[in-house]
């Protein structure tokens, strides 16, 4: 039976998609500018370059630019075109990039009067993405929390935040996470008075005092012992994961760290520091050349850093892959965020 309870709705389970299909990879950011695309293009590119089967989706309709990260012209037909439903297939949208191993679907040509695709059109999107022939896709999120960011973010096998060593940068991430948790925990519940307490804790001035994840446990948990173990074991098997972009100093490394105590303390959810990415000219040079910077300069310090993460992420077992769908009955405990590897040349130590 597919489980009513998961974010893209009746007819879609991911929990059954990931032994079949290709490993799903969200990529997103609480708001613009951190360098999304940047991330994601790169990542896809040393995944690619890796020896793996990639495709890249931008599904930033109303801000679409990872075609030229990647150095493809305007394309023809792009995913603008599925949501308008003038494309059913998507494997008629994949694009060759200057890439080997490395196919892309594109998101210009968008309606900007109604660029996001209805709520079946997404869930017939994320099927459809599961029967790629890849062995990884990765989805470059719009900025903010709009829904359908939240649920692309959800659905997939591993959600990746940006962040940037900024105090809007931070404070954005912590209200992307914040959004996205209870809208996971809101499809989750089955109880429809636990799903209203959940609703009433998303306005952060409610009357009832909810704060955070751990006071809306308190509340179902003298309301409903059964709906509050759901929600414990639905807290568990949420655990996304962050990148530091745009590093310049040892403190802006020990972001990502602060960052996941601060998840874990105030929020109870577990968020996994995959890794950090040093600023560098050279990055910005390779934007402008509309080439990766992992293949422009693979030696560069930012490629290399890219490229560990990337050998992170194709390191994690299945059983290791945070399955952000439906809570599985046993969840392993979280392990810690990993250490820091050394700090690149030319980043400075305080």
């Amino acid at each position: 039976m597919i489980s009513s309870t998961h974010p893209a709705g009746d007819s879609y389970d991911a929990t059954r998609s990931v032994a079949r299909g290709p490993r799903l990879l969200a990529v997103g950011g609480g708001k613009g500018g951190v360098g999304k695309t940047f991330v994601t293009a790169n990542l896809a590119a040393a995944l690619a370059r890796a020896g793996k089967r990639v495709v890249v989706v931008d599904v930033d309709l109303e801000g679409a630019n990872l075609h030229t990260c990647l150095g493809v012209a305007s394309p023809q037909k792009t995913l603008a075109d599925f949501v308008a439903e003038r494309e059913d297939d998507l494997g008629k949208l994949l694009i060759d990039t200057p890439l080997a191993n490395l196919k892309l679907i594109a998101a210009t040509h968008g309606n900007l009067a109604d660029a996001q695709p209805s709520h079946l059109r997404r869930v017939r999107l994320l099927r459809g993405l599961r029967q790629l022939d890849a062995d990884f896709v990765l989805l470059d999120l719009g900025a903010g929390a709009h829904a359908s960011v939240l649920d692309y973010f959800l659905v997939s096998d591993d959600g990746i935040l940006v962040v940037q060593p900024e105090p809007t940068s931070v404070e954005n991430t912590y209200t992307f996470l914040r959004a996205a948790f209870y809208r996971r925990m809101r499809l989750a519940m089955v109880g429809h008075g636990v799903r209203q307490l959940v609703t009433v804790a998303m306005d952060q001035r409610n009357e009832r005092g909810i704060k955070s994840p751990l006071d809306l446990l308190r509340e179902i948990e003298a309301t409903d012992t059964a709906e509050a173990h759901r929600f414990v074991e639905t807290m568990r098997v949420f655990r996304p994961r962050l990148i530091v972009n745009a590093v310049r100093t040892a403190e802006d490394v020990k972001l990502g760290f602060a960052v996941a105590s601060v998840c874990r303390k105030y929020f109870g959810i577990e968020t996994e520091y995959l890794g950090y990415v040093n600023y560098d000219d050279e990055a910005r040079r390779s934007v402008s050349m509309r080439r990766p910077i992992v293949d422009l300069r693979s030696d560069a310090d930012v490629s290399i850093y890219l490229q560990r993460i990337a050998r992170k992420l194709m390191e994690l077992s299945p059983a290791q892959a945070s399955v952000q769908g439906p809570a599985p009955t046993h969840t392993p405990a979280p392990t810690p965020p990993p250490a820091p590897a050394p700090l690149a040349p030319g980043i400075s130590r305080g």
